[in-house]
């Protein structure tokens, strides 16, 4: 392995390391790789064969240091849609988490810090473990590459790196969701995944994936595998069609869930974390494969090895009590007077400090059955920053979703509009796009909530930006001359700022003529378009993700 002190290459300028590189350091290392976006141009001109894409990962994750062995060791739920996938793994992480699991958890994009994307029982990586995976996988890759190009973009350096960072805690479950696509997508190198998820489809990606909801279809429907179970939500008949043949194809038992409703819920239909009544289905989705999942781990029995012990002293005697079974590669010492226990294992068991010895014993030596009533809990408490998100400021209620397609737009409105029913104030929009995605579309939809002013802005928060947020591929120039073009299609009421800073301060201004911050009376404050303008916003309005605000 090469060693930290190595000349590194950033963009527009050289950095020399002589110590171990910071967090700050790190992240600009990783952004000096070839974007996402870049790369998604580099495929639409032909450049690049989808298949290769897969053949490279599989070459990259051997180079990193991980074999096929050990990817197979990881137990994948894989999650691809259109929308909604996010949410989707949010819940499902949740309910596995709430019954006892460890998980791990992909997602992309990030909305403030790169860490977002691969979080262990629900929080982000530390810096300090992020760092230290970077640079084993930075440093693999590096030593071992055939020209000074060879090394992965952006996007598949960090799902190299997810890889490492679950196969090496030691997850129980690896909720991984798709990037674009599903067939070639490089987290499709999952070969044996417990079941797979579906979420809505609709068009977007279309120079990548095709210009019908048939192609896109097929498309997502390629992270189908022999023997899996895949689950998927109502899709319109043309879609459905497709996946129903590429399961029979994929020897692959394909599933449409139920309506949330239709659970046995003891009480009530249980509050969403994740409001909007389009997440029930994603809601439904999730239960599903977790349900599946943990059935699944019941059925092998792969957490529970006759060779492992559960290793139980009372504290008023040295000798050993009793053993009895635990997980694989652990061991847990009890004490069964003050039940509070120090453990010796690779993984992590969570929430037991109030545990007595019986219940510990029971969680371990029992098959898990999944509980409705945790899962409402879970669900209830899920937590997904950026979709259909409610933040309520001293003088203004912003919203914030990152719908960027025609149907998302669609629901995004009439989320917005059901949510501001009874409310008077004036209704701003700030809005931006990436990509080659139709704005004039989703702005004619946009404008039917009949906004008092529209703010047009690049996904830049200003000066409260952070080395995360950091886009190399699309500059700021760029952004500025496209948002320049939507305030010609919208018309009167709308301006152009500099970055997401502006456009809030201005808002604030505008807000404070009114001398009414009562509930009812208060700005409204729509952001959507785009979930790195999602991000922006929030490094202005909640850099700590608190789900609060204090603008």
């Amino acid at each position: 392995m090469l060693s930290l002190m190595k000349m590194m290459t950033s963009v527009g300028s050289q950095h020399a390391f002589y110590t171990t590189p910071s967090y700050k350091e790190t992240v600009q290392v990783l952004n000096s790789l070839q974007s996402n976006a870049s790369y998604i141009q580099k495929f639409n001109k032909a450049q690049v064969s989808p298949l290769t894409k897969l053949q490279d990962m599989d070459k990259l994750l051997l180079r990193s240091g991980i074999t096929p062995k050990e990817l197979d060791s990881l137990s994948v739920i894989h999650v691809a849609g259109t929308k909604g996938k996010g949410s989707t793994c949010a819940f499902t992480e949740a309910i596995l988490r709430r019954h006892g699991f460890n998980t791990g958890f992909y997602s992309s994009p990030h909305l403030i810090s790169v860490r977002e994307r691969i979080r262990i029982n629900g929080e982000p990586l530390n810096e300090f473990l992020f760092t230290k995976f970077f640079w084993k996988v930075y440093n693999e890759l590096y030593s071992k590459k055939d020209n000074e190009e060879d090394m992965p973009p952006y996007f598949k350096f960090l799902t190299v790196l997810m890889f490492h960072v679950f196969v090496e805690t030691n997850v129980d479950v690896a909720i991984i969701e798709v990037g674009i696509g599903g067939e070639y997508d490089c987290t499709n190198v999952v070969r044996n995944p417990v079941c797979v998820g579906i979420t809505s489809l609709g068009l977007d990606h279309t120079k990548m994936l095709g210009d019908t909801l048939e192609s896109i279809a097929y498309e997502k429907s390629g992270i189908f595998k022999p023997n899996t179970q895949a689950f998927t939500v109502p899709q319109p008949e043309n879609a459905m069609k497709i996946l129903v043949n590429r399961a029979i194809e994929r020897n692959c038992k394909l599933n449409v869930v139920r309506s949330l409703e239709n659970y046995p819920w003891k009480n009530e239909l249980p509050n969403l974390g994740i409001s909007c009544d389009v997440q029930k289905y994603n809601a439904a989705l999730a239960i599903e494969m977790a349900q599946t999942w943990i059935r699944h781990i019941n059925k092998n029995k792969s957490l529970l090895n006759s060779n492992v012990h559960l290793e139980v002293r009372n504290t008023s005697r040295s000798n050993t009590d009793t053993f009895y079974e635990l997980n694989a590669n652990q061991v847990i010492k009890i004490d069964p007077t003050y039940h509070n226990f120090a453990e010796h294992s690779i993984k992590t068991i969570q929430n037991v400090e109030n545990l007595t010895y019986h219940t510990i014993r029971d969680i371990f030596k029992k098959p898990c059955t999944l509980s409705l009533e945790k899962t409402a809990e879970a669900l209830s408490n899920c937590k997904w920053p950026g979709r259909t998100q409610i933040l309520y400021g001293s003088c203004m209620t912003f919203y914030l979703d990152g719908a960027h397609t025609i149907e998302s737009i669609a629901i995004c409105c009439l989320w917005f509009k059901n949510a501001t029913c009874h409310t008077y104030g004036k209704r701003f929009l700030i809005f931006n796009l990436t990509g080659d995605r139709d704005a004039v579309c989703l702005l004619r939809s946009l404008k039917t909530l009949n906004f008092d002013r529209t703010y047009f802005v690049p996904n830049i928060a200003g000066s409260n930006s952070t080395i995360d947020q950091e886009n190399y591929s699309v500059p700021v120039e760029q952004q500025i001359i496209k948002c320049h073009k939507y305030c010609e299609i919208w018309g009167p009421n709308s301006i152009v700022m500099n970055n997401v800073s502006e456009a809030l301060n201005h808002a604030k201004e505008e807000s404070r003529l009114e001398h009414n911050f009562t509930p009812e009376y208060k700005t409204q404050v729509l952001v959507t378009g785009s979930l790195h303008l999602i991000g922006a916003t929030l490094a202005c309005l909640d850099p700590n993700l608190t789900m609060t605000t204090n603008f």
